[in-house]
């Protein structure tokens, strides 16, 4: 029963992914993946970590931005990477929208439903177990999105295994480490909103950086090589690094409390 419960976090997200890509204005596609999402979990609700306030999301946005901005600018001075000129407005503009449409549609469901959700019902088993299959049924949603939309438009939307223009296993590679990147925020401080910060401050960061002309963000970056592109899963695992440290800390710290207080009595 437990692993048939944990499958229906990504389910679920998968559903309100369908729902939303049906909605050709990207707000209310946004409004209704959210939306979608927290009535298909509300029923199943438990402890899902929402938990600590503002302190553990600006953690999670710190952790990520400091690892990329470690990188990025090693990868400056290297000579892997190029930044074009800041247009301090739409940079600005760009920011306001991105972060709404991106915890909406992304950060805040996804969080909720598997490192919410499907996480905490696993996690009486062995800490790797329920980081695995978490992760593993992470990388289901996408595919398993397209079909419920396939299934939704009647046959007239092709299911396919990543999103489009995507290179398969690239995306998996990432998608993998990032997954494991979302379940150690979690753990490094106790609440779900570490990892919706560390998932936003991912998009935001991806989608200035290797996506800012696309998407007129007011900044881009330019790759001068091919191995720059590794600078991405890097600044990840950095990230990683550091809640994994910060976890640690927080277990050493707590276990030593009852000792201090009994030595000040």
């Amino acid at each position: 029963m437990t692993w048939i419960r944990a499958t229906y976090g990504p389910l679920a997200m998968a559903t309100a992914l369908a729902v939303a890509a049906l909605i050709p204005n990207p707000w209310l596609a946004a409004a209704a993946c959210t939306a979608v999402a927290v009535a298909l979990i509300r029923p199943w609700r438990h402890n899902l970590g929402l938990t600590g306030g503002i302190r553990p999301f600006l953690i999670g946005l710190a952790v990520p931005l400091a690892g990329a901005t470690l990188l990025f600018t090693l990868g400056t001075l290297t000579g892997w990477l190029t930044w074009g000129p800041i247009d301090t407005p739409q940079l600005l503009r760009f920011l306001i929208t991105n972060t709404a449409i991106a915890v909406l549609l992304e950060a805040f469901p996804e969080e909720l439903t598997l490192r919410g959700h499907t996480y905490t019902t696993l996690r009486h088993t062995r800490p790797w177990i329920a980081a695995a299959v978490t992760t593993a049924l992470f990388l289901t949603v996408p595919a398993l999105s397209s079909v419920i939309q396939w299934a939704l438009t009647l046959g007239t939307h092709n299911p396919t295994l990543v999103p489009p223009g995507e290179d398969p296993v690239s995306y998996l590679i990432l998608l993998t480490i990032f997954g494991l990147t979302l379940i150690t925020a979690r753990n490094a401080t106790g609440s779900l909103w570490t990892s919706i910060g560390t998932h936003l401050m991912f998009l935001t960061i991806n989608r200035i950086t290797l996506y800012g002309e696309d998407r007129n963000a007011g900044w881009s970056m330019r790759l001068d090589t091919p191995d720059a592109i590794l600078l991405i899963p890097a600044y990840l695992l950095l990230t990683a690094m550091i809640f994994h440290l910060t976890r640690h800390r927080r277990i050493a710290t707590s276990c030593n409390r009852p000792v201090l207080q009994a030595k000040t009595r």
